[in-house]
């Protein structure tokens, strides 16, 4: 039976060019050059606290994991999504076998394709730490991304207690799409399946307890999303989408009206996948001990039930420009007003002033900067991603030890002044106006929050 009129197929033809890309496809053959390191030594009194490396050695691993039967939108038919996963966790410095575990490397394309090999900080396939278990960290790109788009990030939790996985969402990968002659050819399998896609991976751990040597914890998880993957994030946790058939045809290309309505059923689902009747039917994974979503697109176009928002139970962080002109500052303020109105959770947002969409990404490796489009997927004409990636650090950490872990003293790093200035008198000569910041080094952000009541 088919879910969609022929037109469809028709139109899913003419909006990828006939096919998407091999995962592993790329549109340049050039050797990848040697590994760059894209960060540069500063002192540590310059950054914030939290963004300081955690006790454990860190290591990192490549699992592919499928899950059965799942919906092509563009084929209609049921088939086996295959997601490659990137593993940090802490670690041993050996291999398995007792050698030497060797330093990793990141390898990946930018959106034209253009090879590029980034030096990590995490052993390659080491031994995983055992005496004790690890909160799992889903972390999951926007579109296009990739697994290691946010490595800075997975590489400092992974060293301060957690186990991170980051997706390759399939259909939405640098190397899978072709951002010149097809860039929206994966985007309607993002908006259906990027929510699906990081349930399944804290499903997955938990049918598999002794993945990664038994490490890995599933009771007490969290999930962090960049722009698409924030649009996944807070739908994971609750956020029940609102898709319209106008709001459809704007973001599928489809001007079949039949289509439009069977798409608008497919896609306002709940916590990866369900499809409850009343909010009171919907179960979000208790698993789930907070959310991350930074600069995540949708709120814009109110894809979201702002009843389902309100009802959101599990803690909120939201992570903004206020130049954003992909998701709309406006729009994430709107979800961060929404979310828990009534009280339900606690929920922060941190605004990044004068920065645009690009506050997550790592920092541009060098072949990135022959062309625009490949260099406008990592700059921001204001800040520097270093700086940002650090204040990322800084409140993730701060924000997955308070709910995650439920270290009550880190939770004070997330109780601040709407900006450091607002606290100026509480400020030393050594420290800012916000728990954790240096003086002088605090400016251009500013903060809100509510606790759960």
């Amino acid at each position: 039976m088919r879910l969609f009129p022929i037109s469809f197929l028709t139109l899913a033809l003419s909006i990828t060019g006939g096919s998407l890309l091999s995962g592993h496809a790329t549109a340049n053959t050039v050797a990848i050059t040697a590994a760059e390191q894209l960060y540069q030594p500063q002192p540590a009194q310059m950054q914030p606290q939290l963004a300081a490396t955690g006790e454990h050695r860190v290591g990192v691993t490549s699992l592919g994991i499928t899950n059965p039967a799942q919906l092509n939108l563009l084929t209609q038919q049921k088939q086996d999504r295959e997601m490659l996963l990137e593993l940090w966790y802490p670690a041993e410095k050996t291999l398995p076998t007792g050698a030497l575990a060797p330093q990793a490397t990141y390898d990946n394309v930018t959106k034209s394709h253009q090879p590029f090999s980034i030096q990590a900080n995490a052993l390659r396939d080491a031994k995983a730490k055992t005496g004790q278990n690890y909160p799992l960290v889903v972390l999951s790109h926007g579109y296009v991304g990739y697994r290691t788009l946010m490595f800075y990030l997975a590489e400092h939790l992974a060293s301060h207690g957690y186990v991170v996985a980051a997706i390759d969402h399939p259909q939405s990968t640098n190397a899978e799409v072709d951002a010149i002659k097809a860039p929206y050819a994966g985007f309607p399998a993002t908006l259906y399946h990027r929510s699906r896609d990081q349930q399944f991976v804290l499903s997955y751990f938990r049918e598999h307890p002794k993945a990664l040597e038994g490490v890995i914890n599933t009771d007490a998880a969290a999930v962090i999303g960049y722009s698409m993957g924030g649009y996944g994030a807070i739908n994971t946790v609750g956020g029940c989408f609102n898709f319209t058939e106008q709001s459809v045809q704007a973001f599928t290309g489809s001007k079949d009206q039949a289509t439009n309505a069977a798409l608008k059923q497919l896609l306002n689902s709940c916590a990866g996948g369900q499809y409850p009747k009343t909010l009171d039917q919907l179960k979000v994974d208790p698993a789930w001990k907070a959310a991350i979503a930074i600069a995540p697109w949708g709120g814009q176009h109110k894809l979201f039930s702002a009843d389902a928002l309100a009802a959101i139970k599990v803690p909120m962080l939201y992570f903004a420009g206020d130049q954003d002109d992909v998701s709309g500052y406006e729009g994430m303020q709107w979800l961060y007003n929404q979310t828990g109105r009534q009280g339900s959770n606690s929920k922060y947002m941190l605004t990044y002033h004068n920065a645009r969409h690009n506050i997550a990404p790592h920092p541009a490796p060098a072949v990135a900067r022959q062309n625009k489009m490949d260099f406008g997927h990592y700059h921001d004409a204001s800040w520097s991603a270093q700086s940002i990636n650090d204040i990322n650090k800084h409140f993730a950490l701060a924000m997955l030890d308070c709910h995650v872990k439920a270290i009550s003293a880190q939770c004070e790093y997330l109780k601040l002044a709407p900006t450091p200035n607002d606290a100026a008198a509480k400020a030393t000569e050594n420290s800012s106006g916000w728990l954790g910041f240096p003086a002088r080094y605090d400016t251009g952000l500013s903060w809100q929050y509510q606790l759960q009541k």
